[in-house]
């Protein structure tokens, strides 16, 4: 018996122009991918900064946001050059696993990064015996084993039900999109999904608190107001900038399908797979003053303006 295969609709405008999107998606992938591990060589490099707990946790952030892209990108590429968008069940289900363990890793990423950034203003004088490299390591295996494990139960759960369809309305496989297809009752992937989400909320309710408590403590002092900026704005425009993707998708998912939006379904579908990704490695980039100067050592810049 062969293997069940779905048809992914959500490209079907793009025939007329396929190669200038390939265009356009290779070359968004290409720098997501480069500028991620351009900031993971850059931290690797020096030892100064690997050293440092926050620079290890925005590697962590930069592997996952690779890890996201690459879950998403590849198929979509063969797609855009294909005259038939098909993906087998197996496949779906993998798929669906990338991107979600991305998203839980993600969250739960941006929560461990608000808590070091806590430590490292609230509690200054205390930061290197809380944030040890032990501790460090301990809260990366904590953040992608609660990812993984969440992916796959959520996969275990969709991937168990029987379908009265095979035609997903999207670019690419979604848990929502393979779920509404189901023939069965799908009270236990209800029920795992409320739980999900109300563990992610208290997450980003726990970014608040701190964030509450890192305010407070940076107006104190012009020291802290400068750190701040330095490192806690590129962590919440990240935070603001991903939770805005998530929201998108999923308000568009349940509330603006219709005929003759697919484009911007399209846009509103891969937004948290495309944009955070992308713009991640260039906010904290612009903004930690020591990536920044050795990425313009790296182009030369700094040698041009000196010798200006």
């Amino acid at each position: 018996m062969s293997e069940p295969v779905f048809t992914l609709h959500g490209l079907n405008d793009t025939q007329a122009n396929r190669r200038a999107y390939f265009s356009v998606t290779l070359l968004l992938y290409s720098a997501t991918v480069l500028s991620n591990l351009a900031v993971v060589v850059i931290v690797a490099a020096e030892e100064s900064l690997r050293r440092q707990p926050m620079y290890a946790l925005l590697c962590n952030l930069c592997v996952n946001s690779v890890y996201g892209a690459s879950s998403f990108y590849p198929k979509l590429l063969h797609d855009l050059l294909a005259d038939a968008h098909r993906i087998s069940h197996g496949g779906c289900m993998v798929q669906i696993f990338g991107v979600y363990s991305y998203v839980f890793c993600e969250m739960t990423s941006l929560a461990v990064m608000a808590y070091d950034r806590y430590v490292a203003i609230c509690l200054p004088l205390s930061y290197h015996l809380i944030m040890t490299r032990q501790r460090v390591g301990q809260l990366l295996l904590l953040t992608w084993g609660l990812a993984l494990t969440e992916g796959a139960v959520g996969v275990a759960l969709t991937g168990r039900l029987p379908l009265c369809s095979r035609h997903i309305d999207k670019m690419f496989c979604t848990n929502w999109a393979v779920v509404k297809m189901a023939c069965s009752d799908t009270t236990a992937n209800n029920i795992y999904g409320f739980l999900l989400i109300s563990f992610h909320v208290s997450q980003v309710l726990l970014i608040v608190v701190s964030y509450g408590h890192i305010i407070r403590a940076s107006v104190r002092s012009t020291a802290g107001r400068r750190k701040f900026l330095q490192t806690c704005l590129p962590h919440l425009t990240t935070l603001v900038v991903f939770t805005l993707s998530l929201l998108f998708d999923a308000l568009f998912s349940r509330y603006g399908s219709g005929a003759g939006l697919q484009t911007l379904s399209n846009l509103m579908a891969a937004e948290f797979l495309v944009v955070p990704p992308l713009i991640n490695p260039l906010v904290y980039g612009m903004n930690l003053q020591r990536i920044r100067s050795r990425v313009l050592r790296a182009l030369g810049i700094n040698k041009v303006q000196a010798s200006a």
